[in-house]
């Protein structure tokens, strides 16, 4: 293309666009850039159509064109309010076209007209439920529902107005301070939020005002931080404030919507008060009997301050003896408890001026204030009605055992300490006496001896005594009084234990025997010494002697060694021993020797004069060992002979309970084994018989000789049954000598006659009467029972 055609293109392209910019309205949305670009596209076909002299047939690409999509929210009309308008460069009236709405609301919230494409909101929004919706708006062929152009989508905002007022979501708000705190002291920060749009307008600007609480606090209006605004806020004079704060936006301006919250402020205790007694005088009455550590009295210093600030102690810092009385601190209460030390005495000391100071625990040391405050405490003693009081405690008191009765073993006194004086009694306390061995004077308190005392019984007595005032028999008091019995020589000594000496008959003359010592009941103060000597009947005893060995015991020694057993076998020596009390006390005592056979290094073997007759080198032990062997053999004779004898005797069988058929017993006896006419048994046979063991009746069986029963077959000859009977009675040393049996019942198997017995026969034709067997005597009355009982069955 020539250079003049370019420059013309170029100058009709620049007038067509100032031409465009013109019909475009002001309220247009589509970005200068694309409608560019199109108008571009479609503005470069249409030059270079008229370049080349043809016409064109082909549009243009569109281009969208609508108004400014926004919409207030909260709108209330009778009719829809408009949102906006769209519009293409396709709608020129030749093609039938339709608008098409979809995206967030579209057809419920939101309805566009298909011809126009006015946009219409059918329902009342709210920007702080959805700021904005998103919709996509397409052009179709009204017709043939054809798109004619890509969906192209928008945006529509809901704008903001001030409907939402402040609100303070924390609040109420409760908060503390010290007391007497600075002003401007920060005290807390309230928060409000408002739910309309912070960067549309003021609607949500906020501004904080103080409705209630002044002038006590102040608020920032921007920052909402509450601060101390007054000098000297006091706790003690109030301790609670309760403070009104406002949130209104617009920036405060009129028109703009509030918010209220409350803020309950505290002011927290300092140290700043002292304690303070109520009264600068306590005055109280204390009787002197009170106890050791009871209360006598309680003091109060006040304190306005409260928890540890308020906590204080006491002390006494001056007054006369301060080591009385003592004052503590209840914990619970803060009050001063003035408690006794030491015991008061009305007679003594009649009153008492204290000084008691109360000081905090806690304070501040740069406050220079004085947290403390002292007061006076005047105490007077009341008397009371005192128990009686003795002398000591305790009485420490002695007596002669064996003393008479009435003897006055010592006094006990006691005294009234009150004013008036009353007298006194005395009693023993006689469960500290239960034996009644002392009595006491009620009037003067000497107690003397009610029976005699043994000091070897009892060395010690320990008694109470009570001491009562006649005037008032309730105050009592008690002393212990302990009484000590003294020795005197009552007691003789004796042997130290009963003595058993042992002297051998080989022994040597002056031999040691035993060595012997005594004892005494007695306590002298210089202890013990005895004395022995032999009676005077002894004194030229031939036998034995005595020697003392200087640490009060004594030897007996032998005097000769011609001492046997046989002779004499024991000696009495009586020895008499003699203490030195004051008057001495002497007794008998006699020592017993035996004399007895000891081996060549003087060891004891016997000292018995039987087990002088015993061989030598036989002891006494072997001795008892062989008499036991004997003794044990004698035993078990005894019971062999008993065990055969009981093993011999007869087991005894009645006859009327012997029921078989097959053995008959007799008394009578035969002629021996060779005695064969009494029955001859050789022919007889039992083919169904046994060759077992029949037992005996007319012994006691006897396990260790009794054979096995055994079954043999049938056809066993009787003649080796009765050989093996034989054979067994021979052998059998326990058995009687029977020497003839007679067995019946052995018949052949084809016996014509059969049974010869009639107890096997089932019935018999038979009128017989059997009742003259009971005629023949005792002997048949078994055989004329079995017959009667026979007959009775028959009948029946």
């Amino acid at each position: 293309m020539p250079k003049r055609s370019e420059e013309m293109l170029t100058d009709v392209w620049t007038s067509l666009m100032l031409v465009w910019i013109t019909c475009v309205p002001y309220t247009s949305m589509t970005p200068i850039s694309s409608q560019s670009k199109s108008l571009q596209t479609g503005s470069t076909a249409l030059l270079r159509g008229l370049v080349e002299g043809q016409r064109i047939l082909s549009r243009a690409k569109r281009g969208w064109v609508w108004n400014q999509m926004f919409v207030l929210e909260e709108f209330s009309g009778p009719d829809p309010i408009l949102v906006g308008r769209l519009h293409t460069d396709l709608d020129v009236g030749s093609t039938p076209i339709k608008y098409v709405l979809a995206g967030e609301g579209a057809g419920t919230i939101f309805a566009i007209n298909e011809i126009t494409g006015d946009i219409h909101a059918m329902k009342r929004l709210d920007r702080e439920e959805k700021a904005e919706y998103t919709l996509t708006a397409q052009v179709t062929n009204r017709d043939t529902d054809q798109p004619l152009e890509p969906p192209s989508e928008f945006i529509i905002k809901v704008q903001d107005i001030n409907d939402n007022p402040p609100q303070f979501v924390e609040g109420p708000y409760r908060a503390s301070v010290p007391e007497t705190s600075q002003v401007g002291t920060s005290v807390t920060r309230v928060t409000a939020t408002d739910a309309d749009d912070p960067v549309y307008g003021n609607s949500a600007k906020l501004v904080y005002s103080i409705l209630e609480g002044q002038p006590y606090f102040s608020i920032d209006p921007n920052t909402a931080i509450i601060k101390i605004a007054l000098h000297g806020m006091d706790r003690e004079m109030r301790e609670e404030y309760l403070v009104v704060i406002q949130a209104k936006d617009m920036g405060g301006h009129m028109g703009g919507l509030s918010g209220t919250t409350t803020v309950t402020v505290t002011l927290t205790d300092v140290n700043d008060n002292p304690p303070k007694f109520s009264k600068s005088l306590y005055e109280f009455v204390i009787p002197e009997d009170l106890a050791i550590g009871q209360p006598g009295g309680k003091v109060k210093a006040n304190d306005r301050d409260i928890g540890e600030n308020a906590k204080s102690t006491y002390n006494i810092i001056d007054g006369d003896e301060r080591d009385v009385f003592e004052i503590t601190t209840d914990a619970q209460t803060q009050e001063g408890i003035l408690r006794l030390k030491k015991p008061l005495n009305f007679e003594t000391k009649k009153s008492y001026t204290l000084k008691v100071e109360a000081a905090n625990i806690r304070f501040d040391p740069n406050s220079g204030a004085p947290f403390k405050d002292t007061a006076t405490v005047k105490i007077a003693v009341e008397d009371s009605d005192e128990p009686p009081v003795f002398s000591k405690p305790t009485f420490v008191l002695q007596v002669d055992e064996n003393a008479p009765i009435n003897t006055v073993v010592g006094t006990v006194t006691a005294r009234d300490p009150d004013v008036t004086g009353s007298l006194v009694r005395y009693f023993i306390d006689r469960h500290t006496d239960l034996e009644r061995q002392f009595n006491v004077n009620v009037d003067d308190g000497k107690i003397t001896l009610a029976k005699p005392l043994d000091r070897e019984t009892d060395m010690w007595h320990n008694i109470t005594v009570t001491a009562t005032e006649i005037r008032n028999h309730s105050q009592i008091s008690r002393a212990t009084v302990a009484i000590r019995v003294l020795d005197i020589n009552d007691n003789a000594p004796e042997f130290a234990t009963e003595y058993e000496a042992f002297l051998c008959e080989n022994g040597k003359p002056g031999q040691v025997i035993q060595t012997v010592s005594a004892v005494d009941k007695d306590d002298p103060i210089q202890g013990h010494y005895f004395e022995y000597r032999l009676i005077p009947e002894m004194l030229n005893n031939p036998n034995f002697t005595i020697k003392n060995n200087g640490d009060n015991s004594i030897s007996v020694l032998a005097k000769h060694d011609t001492f046997r057993r046989q002779k004499q076998e024991m000696y009495f020596l009586p020895i008499i021993v003699t203490d030195n009390g004051n008057p001495p006390m002497s007794s008998t005592n006699t020592l017993t020797i035996r004399v007895c056979g000891c081996s060549r290094e003087g060891i004891v073997q016997s000292c018995n004069v039987e087990a002088y007759v015993l061989p030598i080198g036989l002891s006494m032990g072997a001795l008892i060992a062989i008499l036991a062997c004997i003794i044990l053999l004698l035993v078990i004779v005894v019971l062999f002979v008993t065990l055969r004898r009981h093993k011999n005797k007869p087991l005894i069988i009645k006859d009327d309970e012997d029921v078989r058929e097959n053995i008959i017993r007799y008394d009578d006896e035969g002629g021996g084994e060779e005695d064969t006419e009494a029955f001859d048994i050789a022919t007889l046979q039992n083919p169904d018989g046994i060759n077992g063991y029949l037992p005996r009746k007319d012994i006691k069986p006897d396990l260790q000789f009794m054979p096995r029963q055994s079954s043999g077959p049938n056809g066993v000859d009787v003649d080796e049954f009765i050989n093996v009977r034989l054979h067994e009675a021979d052998n059998d040393p326990t058995a009687p000598p029977y020497d003839s049996i007679q067995i019946y019942g052995y018949e052949g198997r084809g016996s014509i006659a059969g049974s010869l017995s009639s107890l096997e026969t089932a019935s018999s034709d038979s009128d017989q009467n059997y009742d003259y067997l009971r005629e023949w005597g005792p002997r048949f009355r078994r055989l004329g029972e079995l017959y009667s009982v026979g007959e009775s069955d028959k009948e029946t």
